[in-house]
């Protein structure tokens, strides 16, 4: 028999979950009662990188939504490989998932990983965003047009800098390469970070990394972007035209998003999407993506799955016509 007290005690119980933002109702578990204990989210880079801030915020944002808290793991190396790795051998549980990069659907034509993406149970894509071509401010060229322009007169001289041999901005580079004809001397970097920094030195001539990566110094009048490799122009560059625009037709860039190990119960999937997809909408994952200027695009599982298949075909193709291996 429930006494009163027991009620009582049971509505404070109730009322303070509530004002915490923690209420029963918000919480997902499934009949099994997972999660019964912390989640490890696995991010395959190092801290303080776009995607382990974009892990960090959406582990924050789940809090509403899970009885059990997610952490962030830092497994760095092999250009994911390493960390992809230990998630793909873990117990598919649901306790162990990984954050997930367009990379994993270049680095095994390269013979870097054994794995592929079907080795993971995709959960929801959280963010896009495309190459661009990026320039000093006070280079010669204006426009995009100019900028192929040069490099096919100068073929093999302009130095391209990019995150590393075989990285999507590598790729991107390769891609605009064989689509305008024209040749680039790439320079690889360990990052896209230390190659906006060579190009602001006068190292180099250009990047073909993502608009995020080079707005502050865009804003401050240090470099200008050209074009960017999107279906639409890309928010806080507005004016920037795409190369679509441009008569040159190609988009590319990476995505980041959630997968588990294959052989992940079905029902632990489903929750674990419709969490991720509640915390899209929590305010302290948008407004960090929003400061990181990172393209908010959210896709189900299904949708994402495609987009790994489409990639992964894709870069196949591309790495082993223009013949890049590690």
């Amino acid at each position: 028999m429930t006494t009163t007290k027991t009620l009582i005690s049971r509505r404070n119980i109730l009322g303070a979950l509530a004002a915490a933002g923690l209420a029963p109702a918000a919480w997902a578990q499934t009949a099994s009662g997972y999660p019964n204990h912390p989640i490890e989210l696995v991010v395959p880079y190092g801290a303080g990188g776009g995607t382990d801030v974009l892990a960090r915020a959406y582990a924050e944002a789940t809090r509403k939504h899970l009885p059990q808290t997610i952490t962030v793991l830092n497994k760095p190396g092999a250009s994911g490989a390493i960390g992809w790795n230990e998630v793909i051998n873990s117990k598919p549980d649901g306790y162990k998932l990984a954050i997930l990069t367009v990379e994993l659907t270049t680095i095994p034509h390269m013979g870097l990983a054994k794995f592929t993406h079907e080795d993971f149970v995709p959960i929801a894509r959280l963010n896009a965003d495309p190459a661009a071509i990026t320039v000093k401010a006070d280079a010669p060229w204006n426009t995009v047009e100019e900028f192929l322009a040069a490099s096919r007169k100068a073929s093999g001289e302009i130095r391209m800098g990019n995150s590393g041999n075989g990285s999507i901005w590598h790729l991107a580079a390769a891609a605009l390469e064989e689509k305008a004809n024209v040749k680039f001397n790439h320079v690889p970097f360990n990052g896209a970070a230390p190659a906006v920094l060579a190009l602001l030195g006068g190292h180099i001539e250009a990047v073909a990394v993502s608009p995020a990566e080079v707005t502050v110094h865009v804003q401050g009048g240090k470099l200008k972007t050209l074009a960017v490799m999107a279906d639409q122009r890309v928010k806080g560059f507005e004016k920037v035209p795409t190369l679509k625009e441009r008569g040159i037709d190609l988009s590319i860039g990476t995505w980041r998003g959630l997968g588990a190990p294959k052989g992940t119960p079905p029902d632990i999937i489903a929750l674990l999407k419709d969490v991720t997809a509640k915390a899209m909408n929590e305010p302290v994952l948008r407004e960090t993506m929003e400061k990181q200027n990172m393209g908010i695009s959210y896709a189900d599982d299904v949708q994402f799955r495609a987009t790994m298949a489409r990639d992964n075909v894709y870069f196949k193709q591309l790495m082993t016509k223009l013949n890049i291996k590690a």
